[in-house]
């Protein structure tokens, strides 16, 4: 997961601080695995494997800010699953753990991470907003830039990520359990 931190791509439709990665598919295989707890700790090894090999970038806010992702997603659609072991419930969780990702990212990037990005960096939020208006021209508020990049940002990570892993995760299951 901290390895698949490095293949990023950006979006054409968020600032460039926002890049889309496959890091979460190792921690929502490990949350249907092994339980929503694995999947947090699998997350929070993911970011210190990042911070170790390639420091921050974000004075830790993006690294706490994909933390959170991570567990909003994964958390969510383990419990769901660990109710009720089924490719149904695998996917209702994940509908659910996209649901809380990006209802949680909007109101964590809104009240928390943009204005603590904005305070690390000495900058006003405006500037932020600014960056979403190069790429939107409709982002030109706080609210229109939380509306517009960061909620089809990570409703689309989230989609993704639910993807590979319903495509792979029947196959790297068996693999987990025969090691545990």
């Amino acid at each position: 997961s901290g390895l698949l931190m490095y293949i990023q791509v950006p979006v054409p439709f968020a600032p460039s601080f926002y890049k889309l990665d496959f890091c979460d598919v190792p921690v929502l295989v490990g949350s249907f695995a092994m339980g929503p707890l694995a999947g947090t700790i699998i997350a929070a090894l993911k970011i210190l494997i990042s911070l170790v090999l390639r420091g921050t970038q974000t004075a830790g806010v993006g690294e706490f800010s994909n933390w959170v992702q991570a567990c909003s997603l994964s958390i969510p659609a383990a419990l769901i699953y660990q109710h009720k072991k089924s490719r149904k419930s695998a996917m209702a969780g994940i509908v659910a753990g996209i649901a809380a990702m990006v209802a949680i990212a909007c109101f964590t990037n809104a009240y928390i991470m943009l204005p603590a990005y904005a305070a690390a960096f000495h900058m006003p939020i405006d500037n932020l907003i600014a960056m979403g208006n190069a790429v939107n021209p409709r982002i030109d508020s706080l609210m229109a830039f939380i509306l517009l990049a960061v909620a089809p940002f990570n409703l689309l990570k989230g989609a993704l990520v639910g993807l590979i892993t319903t495509l792979i995760y029947k196959r790297i299951s068996i693999l987990i359990k025969t090691k545990i």
